[in-house]
């Protein structure tokens, strides 16, 4: 008898569940910030994803929802839920792109998601910085390009690449041209005394070669070796530089490479 009056219940339950009033209605799209949506229209979003939507409003499946929500370029984030009688009200929290990642035009965004983009958008405000490492290193590199950002500030200077390569080497471009091999991180404090040694004597370097500075390579203990034309940084950051001759220099004419150890 118990079974007769449970089945009873659930077809009527059914039953109530299919009446028209819970066809879904509407789909109401919002922002979870106050700033509203940057780079989705809540338009084309909501008429993208509401055909896909199966089901009435006990039935549609809330988790495929969220998938497809999620699936639309610039969208980081998702939740959705039910409205009485008939509405989903879905929020969706974008990406923040702070850079390019590698080199097959994907984005990485301030909370170090790498996702798939219209680059055109990305940039429309301000040329983005291009960041690249080993898969799984995107919110490290993130960290240190912030870091990176606050130390060269003092002398001005914006750091516009910044890669780690397959051996953990850093190098990074900064805005005026110049290239800086930061090396691989000994201990905790490698990376951070280098950059500031940087700082600490950039404005002395900079006033001798007004005529700017290609690269500069940090990774001597007790020194560092620069370029303002013939020096560059050899393709295995292990090995030291060398010079690369081009031409006699006159004497009493200046050299455009130069070479500057100083004592800690």
């Amino acid at each position: 008898m118990a079974a007769v009056v449970i089945a009873c219940l659930a077809s009527g339950v059914w039953w109530l569940s299919q009446l028209p009033m819970f066809t879904l209605r509407t789909v109401r799209v919002d922002s979870v910030h106050a700033t509203g949506l940057q780079h989705v229209n809540k338009l084309t979003l909501r008429a993208g994803v509401v055909g896909r939507i199966k089901g009435n409003f006990f039935t549609t499946n809330l988790e495929q929802v969220r998938t497809a929500f999620e699936a639309v370029p610039w969208v980081r984030r998702a939740t959705v839920r039910r409205e009485w009688p008939d509405q989903l009200i879905v929020e969706v929290e974008e990406h923040e792109a702070l850079g390019t990642w590698g080199e097959d035009g994907r984005l990485l965004s301030v909370k170090g998601d790498v996702f798939t983009a219209n680059l055109a958008e990305a940039d429309e405000d301000h040329p983005l910085p291009a960041l690249d490492g080993p898969e799984g290193s995107e919110k490290e590199v993130l960290a240190r390009f912030i870091e990176l950002r606050a130390m060269f500030a003092p002398i001005a200077l914006v750091p516009e690449k910044l890669d780690l390569s397959n051996r953990y080497a850093w190098t990074v471009k900064l805005d005026n041209g110049m290239s800086v091999a930061l090396g691989r991180e000994q201990d905790k404090t490698t990376f951070k005394q280098r950059v500031q040694r940087l700082v600490g004597i950039y404005p002395q370097l900079a006033n001798r070669l007004q005529d700017g500075i290609d690269t500069i390579d940090m990774r001597y203990q007790n020194g560092l070796a620069l370029s303002a034309a013939a020096l560059v940084l050899p393709d295995d950051p292990h090995k030291p530089v060398k010079a690369v001759a081009k031409k006699a220099v006159k004497p009493n004419s200046r050299s455009t490479s130069s070479k500057i150890k100083q004592r800690q």
